[in-house]
């Protein structure tokens, strides 16, 4: 097993954290949001808690899982795009076996978690795990790869609704279609920082799918998304907090777009931009929770 300078004295639990993207926690808690807006709204605010901690445990661990796979697929593509070079699978500072040991453990984590949820609930766990599996190739076949990773982050919505309902409703799919427009949005601007690394290397991004028109995208997927909470708002009679969430939230958005729509901005900003989302996330979330009541 090759092994990169860094990892001759890194010691191994830390490079698994790596591994499962712990050191990095928004990308873990952007999965999250969705599920957790689901959960809430569904429940009318007051969600069992044992059921929001599987749903929390229950992102943790498909998303570990997720990340290992996608590194998995990647292991070779990786060390050629500077973002993810010193992954620990790309810089072999753990070996594919090593890794396909953490991703079984994760899958049977979020398994064991799943057992909880009632049957609609548990298929549809069932359901997701080919996209998710599926999703890593997918840049290399499909011209907008981040709308298979939107549709898996979907199924977080569809789960945690039918976890409290047992069924799914029209808000369901209303509050669905807003997180694979959210997703497509952010992970695009996502994207965006690796676009002459996947061209040079012939993989499939939205952001280069897009090309100059990419902001204009994002800004469109931003608008579905303000468009689809706001029917799903009405839908729910949610109160003003929600509204006062929603607001701030499609002021964050606009801001987004319009520094997007500048010339020649250092990649770092689309990482900043993914990181701000996050926050977004929970301010709408907190209006969802105190707009139930």
């Amino acid at each position: 097993m090759l092994r990169t300078p860094e990892s001759n004295t890194e010691p191994m639990w830390l490079v698994i954290i790596r591994l499962l993207r712990w050191h990095k926690p928004e990308g873990r808690l952007i999965l999250m949001i969705p599920a957790l807006w689901a959960v809430f709204l569904a429940a009318s605010g007051k969600p069992p808690l044992p059921l929001v901690g599987v749903i929390a445990l229950g992102t943790i661990a498909t998303s570990a899982a997720g990340c290992i796979v996608n590194d998995l697929w990647d292991r070779d593509i990786d060390p050629q795009v500077e973002r993810t070079r010193l992954r620990p699978l790309a810089s072999r500072a753990l070996s594919i076996k090593v890794g396909i040991v953490v991703a079984i453990v994760a899958m049977f984590c979020a398994a064991v978690l799943a057992f909880y949820l009632n049957p609609l609930s548990f298929w549809l766990c069932v359901a997701a795990v080919p996209v998710i599996l599926l999703y890593p190739g997918a840049k290399r076949v499909f011209p907008v790869p981040q709308l298979v990773l939107s549709i898996a982050w979907g199924f977080g919505v569809l789960i945690s609704w039918s976890a409290v309902t047992q069924n799914l409703s029209q808000a369901t799919w209303l509050l669905w279609g807003a997180t694979v427009m959210w997703t497509l949005g952010f992970d695009t601007v996502y994207a965006m920082s690796d676009r002459e690394d996947d061209q040079r290397i012939n993989v499939n991004s939205s952001a280069l799918f897009f090309g100059d028109k990419a902001p204009i995208a994002i800004g469109i997927f931003f608008a579905a998304t303000i468009f689809l909470l706001t029917w799903l708002g009405i839908l729910m009679h949610l109160k003003y907090a929600f509204w006062i969430s929603l607001a701030i939230a499609a002021i964050g958005w606009v801001w987004q777009y319009l520094q997007l729509i500048k010339k020649d901005l250092p990649n770092f900003v689309y990482a900043e931009m993914f990181k701000q989302n996050v926050w977004i996330g929970f301010i709408v979330l907190a209006g969802m929770i105190a707009g139930s009541f």
